[in-house]
C-alpha cells in the first residue's frame, strides 16, 4: 500500500512524498503581472512539498481577469518567475506552473475587451477588479481562429515555462473557467464541433493538451478539474459520463497525471457536489490522480492507501505552515491561516508564518 510519504513518479517529476501544493491565488504580482521577489520567497518557503502547484498564471492579458496575478507571456514575467524557479530548486522542491485563462470570468478593465467563452453567456456574481467588485458582462462566443489562437496562447505560456525553469505545467481545467466553461454543458450552448456531444465539448481541451504536449514534452503536462460541483455558473447534467470520456481520451494522450478538486462535502461556497468521478475516471486512465478538497489526514491516507488516488493536494493549510510536510510527519500542530490576508498584498500573512522551529523555540 502507497503512503504519503512514499515517492511518486508523475511523468518526468519526481516526488520526493505526496503531498502536493495546490494552486493558490495570492495576488502577489505587480500591475504587469510580473512575480516578484516576494513570490520567491514564500514558494521556496514550501519546497518541502513534494510538488507545488504554482497560482493560476495567464497565458494571456485576455486570459487573465484577478488583480495582482501573475503571468506567463511576456518575457518580464518569464525573468520574474525565474527568481521563483530557482529558489526552489536550491532549497530542494519541484514546480510546475498552472496555466490559467479565466474565459468569460475576465472583466473587461482587466481583460481589455470584451471576455471570450464558449458561448455568449455571463458568469454570475461579481468580477474583482482594481476598482473593486464589478458585474460580469456578457462574453462573446469564441469563433473557430480564436480557438487557434486560444490554443497558440497556451502553446507559448507553456514554453515560457520551460524557460522560466519550470519542472512542468499544469493545464486549469477547474473551477469554471474557459476550459470548463467548453466541457460542461451548463456553458456549453454551441452547435458545431466543439459543443453538444461529449465527444465535441472535450475537442478543445484535448487540443489544448496536444498543443502544449507536443510542445514541451507530455511528460511535463498535468491538468486540473473540478467534476463534480457547481463553480462560478458552470455545471454538468450528467457529469460521470463526461469524464470518463475524457479519462479515455486523457489515457490516449498519455497525460502523466490529473489533479481533481472533488469534495465529498459541501464546499465553502456552499456548493452540494454531487457523485464523486474519480472511480469511473480510473477505469480507463492509468496515470496518476491526485485528490483535492479539504480532506483531513486520515481520509487521504486512506484513499491513497487504498488506490483511489496517487497523491493528495492541499491549499489553505500550506499557506499557514511552510513546513506543513514535517510537521505532519512529527505529528505537530499547525498554525491557523489570516483568510484577511490572502489577497492583501505585502509580507504579511505571506511569508511570515512561523516554522516549527521558530514557534518551539517562541
Amino acid at each position: 500500500m502507497a503512503g504519503l510519504f512514499d515517492p511518486l513518479q508523475l511523468g518526468s517529476i519526481r516526488l520526493p512524498n505526496r503531498f502536493v501544493m495546490s494552486p493558490l491565488t495570492r495576488a502577489r504580482s505587480n500591475r504587469d503581472a510580473v512575480p516578484t521577489v516576494l513570490m520567491a520567497q514564500y514558494y521556496a518557503q514550501r519546497a518541502g512539498a513534494g510538488l507545488i502547484v504554482t497560482e493560476a498564471t495567464g497565458i494571456s492579458r485576455e486570459g487573465l481577469g484577478w488583480p495582482d496575478a501573475p503571468g506567463l507571456w511576456t518575457k518580464a514575467q518569464v525573468e520574474g518567475w525565474k527568481l521563483v524557479t530557482n529558489s526552489v530548486h536550491r532549497a530542494g522542491g519541484r514546480i510546475v506552473a498552472q496555466l490559467w485563462h479565466m474565459g468569460r470570468l475576465v472583466h473587461p478593465d482587466l481583460g481589455l475587451g470584451q471576455p471570450v467563452s464558449s458561448s455568449p453567456t455571463t458568469a454570475p456574481d461579481f468580477a474583482h477588479t482594481y476598482e473593486g467588485k464589478k458585474p460580469y458582462v456578457e462574453a462573446r462566443e469564441a469563433t473557430k481562429g480564436e480557438i487557434r489562437r486560444i490554443i497558440g496562447d497556451y502553446i507559448c505560456a507553456a514554453r515560457n515555462a520551460i524557460a522560466a525553469g519550470f519542472d512542468g505545467v499544469q493545464i486549469h481545467g477547474a473551477n469554471g473557467y474557459l476550459i470548463d466553461q467548453f466541457l460542461r454543458d451548463s456553458a456549453n450552448l454551441r452547435t458545431d464541433e466543439y459543443g453538444g456531444s461529449i465527444e465535441n465539448r472535450i475537442r478543445f481541451v484535448s487540443e489544448v493538451l496536444e498543443g502544449v504536449g507536443g510542445a514541451i514534452g507530455m511528460d511535463r503536462v498535468g491538468i486540473r478539474f473540478s467534476p463534480n460541483f457547481f463553480s462560478q455558473g458552470v455545471e454538468d447534467s450528467d457529469p460521470i459520463p463526461l469524464f470518463a470520456a475524457l479519462a479515455a481520451r486523457l489515457e490516449e494522450l498519455h497525460v502523466p497525471w490529473i489533479e481533481l478538486r472533488e469534495p465529498k462535502r459541501p464546499t465553502s461556497a456552499g456548493s452540494v457536489p454531487t457523485a464523486l468521478v474519480s472511480p469511473a475516471m480510473r477505469r480507463d486512465y492509468s496515470g496518476a490522480i491526485v485528490i483535492n478538497s479539504d480532506y483531513d489526514w486520515e481520509e487521504a491516507r486512506d484513499r491513497v492507501a487504498a488506490g483511489e488516488a496517487d497523491a493528495v493536494s492541499i491549499g489553505r493549510p500550506f499557506v499557514a505552515n511552510p513546513d506543513m510536510v514535517r510537521r505532519v510527519a512529527l505529528g505537530a500542530p499547525l498554525n491557523e491561516g489570516d483568510p484577511s490576508t490572502y489577497y492583501s498584498g505585502g509580507a504579511a500573512g505571506y511569508v511570515d508564518y512561523p516554522l516549527l522551529d521558530e514557534a518551539v523555540a517562541a
